[in-house]
């Protein structure tokens, strides 16, 4: 039987499906500004295995994974090498699908790519902002509010002070609440896609 650890309890527990025989699961992916790097496949060698036992133990499983095709490191690399931002996106999702394919990891089941969610992005935003959780600063960057969110840090094991205590003090952005907050959408800058 497969047993996980469970980071909310903090103990190893029998593993249970939501909708037996179906299993979903979701894998953050990689942001296509570069090739992929030797974490990258350590990563998606690791959720292949897992995958693999789960339909080899007789679950219908459906796999994502996203892209993120679009953030500062993809504009800045765009600008380096003179191509558009989306143009040099699909590129490094190309190579990325070669570099998995070469190492006989299976392909996800659903491959998301930001630019085709901004609407749901934007609708889960304004629902946070609405309720509390986030803020906006008037050049238009969301922020998330960590402090309104008491379990903050609970599956990490952390408290919010510890985190608070890790987060790089050394330059820091006026525009936050506090130093813990993190960001949900930023401004665009002068020149940049948005």
């Amino acid at each position: 039987m497969l047993q996980v650890f469970n980071d909310l309890t903090r103990q190893v527990e029998p593993f249970a499906p939501q909708s037996p025989p179906r299993v979903t699961f979701y894998a953050c992916g990689v942001t296509v500004y570069d090739l992929c790097h030797l974490g990258h496949a350590r990563s998606y060698t690791a959720w292949d295995i897992v995958r693999r036992y789960l339909a080899f133990s007789g679950y219908d499983v459906f796999y994502v994974q996203n892209f993120t095709d679009i953030d500062d490191k993809i504009i800045r690399r765009a600008r380096e090498v003179g191509e558009d931002p989306q143009a040099l996106a699909r590129r490094f999702e190309a190579e990325y699908y070669q570099d998995m394919d070469r190492l006989a990891i299976r392909r996800a089941d659903f491959y998301p790519r930001a630019t085709e969610h901004i609407r749901e992005m934007v609708d889960l935003v304004d629902k946070l902002i609405a309720a509390g959780h986030a803020y906006a600063t008037p050049e238009g960057t969301v922020y998330f509010r960590v402090r309104s969110f008491p379990a903050y840090g609970k599956l990490s094991g952390r408290s919010l002070d510890v985190l608070t205590a890790q987060t790089r003090l050394d330059a820091p952005d006026p525009a936050k609440e506090d130093p813990a907050d993190f960001a949900l959408w930023k401004a665009a800058k002068e020149g940049e896609p948005y």
